[in-house]
């Protein structure tokens, strides 16, 4: 392998745990639309609106790109059939967003973030919709690269070439860490880039690595990681 000139990361379920974070900005979202917009809390729940955009991202694979805009549609559908004004739509939305970017960060992440500075570049690929910004750790990333503003995601190999040239380097020279084995490891490898499956046990302990997928490494903790990637970063 030769030396490693920039590290590329998955966001969700990489960085920070998401599923508790998606329902606990839903639960705000809904308690919202309960005093701002009784009829929608009225006529659906938590769970029919999951369904319906679960039933939109399988009609329409624009959706499955964004997945603020399914929000949106879906959201602007429900207003709509329950006769209340939607142009409360872009607020709900503002809602939702604030407490989905309120994440918090596996306790290994900052220190690895911070000690990689100087030494590589760094950058993300992420199919979600945070904004490293509202989360407070923008200034760690060189590129962020969202497939809602890019147009096409994970595991398209676009994407993860799109973040290598912004950082300036060729693909073989990046490495990409996620903790999907098809869209993380397999895309980032079929693109070029070397690739680390993060396998955080507690969130996942099922997940089994497919026969067919073989990760640069396997690692547990970004500790860990920082230290595969030690031996392998080429000072920048």
């Amino acid at each position: 392998m030769p030396h490693i000139k920039a590290v590329l990361f998955d966001l969700d379920d990489t960085l920070w745990p998401i599923l508790p974070v998606i329902v606990r900005a839903e639960t705000v979202l809904f308690d919202w639309l309960a005093l701002h917009a009784p009829g929608v809390a009225k006529q659906f729940s938590i769970e029919s609106l999951r369904a319906r955009r679960v039933a939109m991202m399988k009609a329409d694979p624009r959706y499955a790109i964004d997945l603020s805009a399914l929000r949106h549609a879906a959201l602007t559908e429900a207003f709509v059939s329950s006769g209340e004004d939607v142009a409360k739509v872009v607020p709900a939305m503002e809602i939702f967003s604030a407490a989905r970017n309120a994440v918090t960060p596996f306790e290994d992440v900052l220190p690895t973030l911070v000690r990689l500075q100087g030494r590589v570049a760094v950058g993300s690929v992420s199919n979600g919709a945070a904004d490293l910004e509202a989360i407070g750790i923008a200034h760690y990333f060189q590129a962020s690269i969202a497939s809602h503003r890019f147009g096409s995601a994970k595991p398209d190999p676009a994407i993860f070439r799109a973040a290598c040239e912004t950082l300036g380097v060729a693909p073989h020279e990046a490495v990409y860490v996620g903790d999907d084995p098809l869209l993380d490891v397999e895309g980032a490898q079929n693109a070029g880039l070397h690739a680390v499956w993060m396998n955080r046990s507690e969130l996942q302990p099922q997940r089994i690595l497919p026969d067919h997928v073989q990760p640069d490494a396997v690692c547990t903790t970004f500790y860990e990681l920082d230290q595969w990637l030690t031996e392998r970063i080429m000072v920048v």
